[in-house]
């Protein structure tokens, strides 16, 4: 069997899963019209990667079987269109309570995600900062690649905006965003390239702060 071939089925076996709900493997089989022998093979994949789990059937008569069952990790692979049902109630709270009120909206946001993660930058020195930053972002889905420049700052790229969508009408998510870096990094960041703006992808150049504008003057 093709490697695309294998791939198709194991979309076709999540897709009954999502549809009709727990199934033994002789069950897809027979919808598969393939062997029970090629239909574990499949399964087997998708157990590794966490896509599916058994649970044990006691049956009226016979030996108990195994049905399988989607995972919440599963949910990611079939179609979302949570960007444009986002975006239509921003406009709705936007047509009746003022662009004031989604500008607060995005701000809740930003100190949300400043008290969440507040333990995870503390005690850290800056590199170590960035780091963690990077590390964050990337789990959220932004594919992020880090670098040290020369001169001891860095650039941050995100290859991806999971809120894009958002942030290409809504232009104060980038802000907030921009906000939040700052306020975790103790850094001065900014953002000579983001892709709600047409870019290619969303560069931040991120820069330690001078001692002199942490100190007071004497």
């Amino acid at each position: 069997m093709q490697v695309s071939e294998a791939g198709s089925t194991r979309k076709q076996i999540l897709l009954m899963l999502k549809m009709e709900g727990p199934l033994t493997v002789g069950e897809m089989a027979e919808r598969l019209g393939v062997t029970e022998m090629a239909v574990r093979r499949h399964i087997n994949t998708l157990e590794r990667d966490g896509l599916i789990q058994a649970r044990l059937l006691r049956q009226a008569m016979g030996r108990p079987t195994s049905q399988y069952f989607l995972t919440e990790k599963s949910d990611e692979h079939f179609p979302k269109s949570y960007s444009n049902f986002t975006i239509d109630l921003l406009h709705d709270l936007e047509k009746n309570f003022g662009s004031e009120l989604v500008d607060q909206l995005f701000n809740n946001r930003e100190e949300r995600l400043a008290e969440a993660h507040q333990m995870d930058f503390a005690g850290k020195d800056f590199s170590e900062r960035v780091r963690t930053l990077a590390e964050i972002q990337d789990q959220k889905g932004y594919m992020v690649k880090v670098e040290e420049l020369p001169d001891g700052s860095y650039e941050l790229i995100e290859y991806n905006c999971p809120i894009f969508q958002v942030a290409n009408q809504y232009n104060h998510a980038c802000q907030c965003e921009l906000n939040w870096f700052e306020r975790m990094l103790d850094a001065r960041v900014e953002r000579p390239e983001c892709q709600a703006k047409g870019g290619q992808h969303c560069v931040f150049r991120i820069k330690q702060k001078e001692r002199s504008e942490n100190a007071t003057l004497s």
